[in-house]
């Protein structure tokens, strides 16, 4: 399997909904959005969250429609002070693949020298 990969650094308030990173295929490509952090190594970590997640979820037959609708639905029911991921919720149909995906960034993070504490609070600021 082959596929074209487009990646962009956008602003947050440009994203779909309220995440960091997100992904979709249109016409035969992988479209991820990465919002802007001000910080390269911040957006590679994204990147690579992004695609492990994608590819492990079309692995396993869960489609970015599915995805989306449930992260959709989490921010909407999403309550103050509330900073969990959609994808760390038991019932997120893509949870295991959400989970393994941070687990690369966060080997990605440290093979950097990415302090993680700071790289989370700047997501969680978006």
């Amino acid at each position: 399997m082959f596929i074209a990969i487009n990646v962009h650094v956008i602003d947050h308030k440009d994203q779909r909904y309220d995440t960091v990173g997100d992904y979709y295929e249109e016409d035969g490509v992988l479209e991820v959005r990465i919002s802007h952090m001000g910080n390269w190594k911040y957006h590679l970590l994204v990147l690579i969250h992004e695609l492990v997640e994608y590819f492990m979820c079309r692995d396993a037959g869960i489609t970015e429609e599915e995805i989306t609708a449930f992260d959709k639905e989490f921010e909407k029911n999403r309550k103050p002070g509330n900073t969990d991921e959609p994808g760390h919720d038991p019932a997120s149909p893509y949870g295991a693949y959400h989970k393994l995906a941070e687990v690369v960034e966060r080997c990605a993070a440290w093979v950097l020298g990415v302090d993680w504490k700071e790289y989370s609070a700047v997501v969680e600021s978006l």
